[in-house]
């Protein structure tokens, strides 16, 4: 049995409870973004979560773009991309909140030794605004909080395992020493490309949609990207590690 090496952990819906206010925030803009190409969509903050969980804007643009049959110029998606963080760091800033028991948690996991880092699909300074509000900024040194819209050159978004890759290679760990907590399907596919040992945290849908869809997540990221433990509530981590940790 060995012990891991780095715990990477992914922000949004995993530590802090944060996607739906993002897409709150989003949803204006991506309709801006319709009736100025002239497309007749509309959508609403759960229709876009339905939809693009998991992804940053730059790539929810590009697959609106694909879905849609329309165009953006580099420079309007910056345009966009640059007002969409604006306005969602703003709104965590505000309003942001942990997931239900991650500071006992990351203090359990400090005590007990084990570095962590954070891996985001989000643009950095939307993830430091997230887990400065609630409190768990000190966790994590900011050099390492990765994020594949603004750590990377060009930007990626999870399921592109670059960011993952990229975090390991800074850390100087190798992508099986490590483990990391995903909740969407796009970050859980990021982590099972890259290699590392993923337990999968479902307890967020509960949270946010109930139990039937929690249950489905927890089927589909187990069997789609072969989470090794999943977790309905963050107080069962030691358990879910121990058991990553019973197969290195």
């Amino acid at each position: 049995m060995g012990k891991v090496k780095y715990i990477l952990l992914d922000c949004d819906n995993t530590l802090v409870q944060s996607e739906r206010l993002a897409f709150e925030a989003c949803a204006d803009l991506t309709n801006e973004v319709m009736e100025k190409h002239g497309i007749d969509a509309r959508y609403s903050t759960d229709s876009l979560l339905e939809d693009f969980v998991g992804h940053n804007f730059r790539g929810m643009l590009k697959g609106l773009q694909k879905k849609h049959n329309f165009e953006m110029s580099d420079a309007e998606l910056e345009d966009f991309v640059q007002r969409e963080l604006g306005a969602v760091t703003r709104k965590l800033s505000e309003k942001a909140v942990e997931c239900p028991g991650v500071t006992r948690e990351l203090t359990k996991l400090k005590e007990q030794g084990y570095p962590m880092s954070v891996v985001s699909t989000s643009a950095k300074s939307r993830v430091v605004a997230s887990i400065e509000k609630v409190g768990i900024d000190h966790f994590f040194p900011k050099e390492h909080v990765y994020s594949a819209a603004t750590s990377l050159n060009p930007p990626s978004s999870k399921p592109d395992p670059a960011i993952y890759i990229h975090a390991c290679k800074e850390l100087g760990v190798k992508p099986e020493e490590c483990v990391t907590v995903e909740d969407s399907k796009s970050g859980s596919t990021a982590a099972m490309r890259a290699g590392i040992p993923l337990i999968a945290y479902v307890g967020i849908y509960g949270i946010e949609e109930g139990k039937e869809k929690m249950e489905e997540m927890a089927k589909l990221l187990t069997e789609e990207t072969k989470a090794a433990a999943v977790m309905y509530d963050w107080s069962e981590f030691q358990d879910c590690l121990k058991k990553v940790e019973s197969q290195l």
